[in-house]
């Protein structure tokens, strides 16, 4: 047996618990299919840290725990699979990078850059991704956004501040359909498309409990894709590109994660299209300086138009998941391709 310990953490604090025990599972039924590695499931709960099968207490002081026969446990690495809330925000990336473990995931500043949706998306537009026109909120105040166009020459600094919601001028401003979003979540939780502007409160209310900071965007109407990307030998590697019809209005959290979905891989679009969607992601990884695996999310709107809606540096890896599926699409082993995010980390 190898001596080397790895650590698969999961769990979190966020609505997406469940979800990222999902998918810690997967990633550890694989890691041990493919490699003779110890592989540890770590626990991350709103009671405390726990880790192994048997459920062992974890001293935070150096990530370690000791297990039944008495023994000390310290991790050559760790495999990311929190959701949301510690590690998607980037809190939990800062513990590990100070403790000087090496993660599979993205740094913990580019983690928090893509977790806040309103900063992460005027990032973007400066660079030329066309993003949605989007007006963004801090608790009762109201920033609103620029416009999406990448050559608009309006600041999109989110710079005229107001004191209250005012419906009727979100709706001038945005149109409706519309769509409203806790600016730090995942999974779609607390998202709604707004398509009267009777709903916009309650919208935003819903929101609120996910987020204290809210985002409202234009609704794009087209065809939703989702384009898997990950590190290959230093360099940014587009998966493929999946096509998402959802059974609902939009791919929310039921649509996700309880088969209310039909994911076409590879996408209905042309082969210059998916080239441009790859080739996008790609870009995008590179200017947020992500690591391991991710995943981009897109609109692409009846003009031929892509539209970046959300970029996912811990994306799902369970059964249901996108980016297993776009591995399988591609005649690869879902296992190796964990392992080799490991493989990566323990040759630093």
């Amino acid at each position: 047996m190898s001596s080397v310990n790895i650590a698969v953490v999961m769990g979190g604090y966020s609505g997406e618990f469940e979800v990222s025990m999902g998918s810690g599972s997967i990633v550890v039924e694989h890691l041990r299919r493919v490699t003779d590695w110890n592989i540890h499931p770590i626990y991350i709960t709103k009671e405390g840290w726990f880790a192994g099968d048997d459920k062992k207490a974890v001293n935070r002081e150096d990530f370690s725990y000791v297990d039944s026969s008495g023994s000390k446990v310290k991790f050559k690495a760790v495999f990311v699979a929190v959701h949301g809330t510690p590690a998607e925000d980037g809190k939990l990336l800062a513990y590990f990078d100070l403790l000087g473990i090496p993660h599979t995931t993205s740094s913990h500043f580019a983690s928090a850059l893509t977790f806040n949706k309103a900063e992460c998306n005027l990032m973007l537009r400066s660079a030329g991704i066309r993003v949605a026109p989007s007006m963004f909120f801090i608790g009762s105040k109201l920033l609103i956004g620029g416009k999406s166009s990448s050559d608009s020459k309006e600041d999109s600094a989110y710079n005229n501040l107001t004191d209250e919601i005012d419906s009727k001028l979100i709706v001038d401003t945005l149109g409706l359909p519309l769509f409203v979003k806790p600016n730090c979540s995942g999974s779609s939780l607390g998202v709604s498309k707004v398509k009267t502007i009777e709903d916009l409160l309650p919208a935003f209310e819903a929101a609120r409990k996910e987020s204290p900071q809210v985002l409202m965007e234009s609704g794009i109407s087209g065809i939703e894709l989702a384009c898997g990307v990950h590190n290959l030998h230093g360099q940014a590697k587009a998966l493929a590109v999946t096509e998402i019809v959802p059974k609902n209005e939009f791919f929310d959290y039921e649509s996700k994660y309880s088969g209310m979905s039909e994911e076409i891989t590879p996408a209905r679009i042309s082969a210059q299209m998916t080239e441009e969607i790859m080739r996008t992601t790609e870009r995008v990884y590179q200017l947020l300086q992500l690591n391991g695996l991710a995943r981009v999310d897109y609109i692409l709107n009846q003009n031929g138009e892509a539209y970046l809606i959300e970029v996912n540096t811990v994306p799902g890896l369970s059964a249901e998941s996108i980016i297993p599926k776009q591995v399988r699409y591609l005649g690869e082993d879902l296992g190796k391709v964990f392992a080799g995010l490991v493989e990566n980390l323990l040759q630093v």
